[in-house]
């Protein structure tokens, strides 16, 4: 955040009215941009990542995984084809507009994402999600393998019908 917020600065206070910059502040904001880059790489950048794969519990992990790969990309195509527009229209504002979506990043990582810690995938619905402060109200009170056993009696019943 901080990164977008320092080359916002500059270029709002450089940037000339024909879209021009002086050779110094231009080298400035690539090695910053460059730089954040870098650090995205080793903070946010894998989490699309390691949050789906620490989180999804096994019965829901494929589907789950999916729809977050799904999501990754269809949001980075989104923002790929609309960053040079947006750059061209806000300018200097842009980094500021990414700054303010990193901090909202931040907040929700640090009050809705539970900490999995030594938790094994196998208890993270009821050792994470049930017991989580937010996630709690969305999780049902029935057991998902008795589900599971009734769905394949049931199965195992209509089949031996036919």
């Amino acid at each position: 955040m901080r990164m977008q917020g320092i080359i916002g600065i500059i270029l709002l206070v450089n940037l000339k009215p024909t879209g021009s910059i002086g050779a110094t502040h231009a080298l400035i904001v690539v090695l910053l941009v460059c730089l954040f880059v870098m650090c995205f790489a080793w903070s946010w950048g894998p989490l699309g990542w390691l949050i789906p794969s620490e989180t999804f519990p096994l019965e829901t992990r494929t589907a789950g995984f999916s729809f977050a790969v799904s999501a990754n990309m269809l949001f980075t195509f989104i923002i790929a084809q609309s960053f040079l527009s947006m750059l061209c229209k806000m300018q200097a504002g842009i980094f500021f507009f990414f700054a303010a979506w990193i901090l909202v990043a931040g907040v929700f990582a640090l009050y809705l994402m539970p900490e999995t810690k030594g938790v094994p995938v196998d208890d993270m619905v009821e050792r994470v999600w049930k017991q989580h402060w937010f996630w709690k109200s969305y999780m049902t009170e029935d057991n998902p393998d008795e589900d599971l056993k009734q769905r394949k009696l049931e199965m195992a019943a209509s089949i031996s019908r036919n």
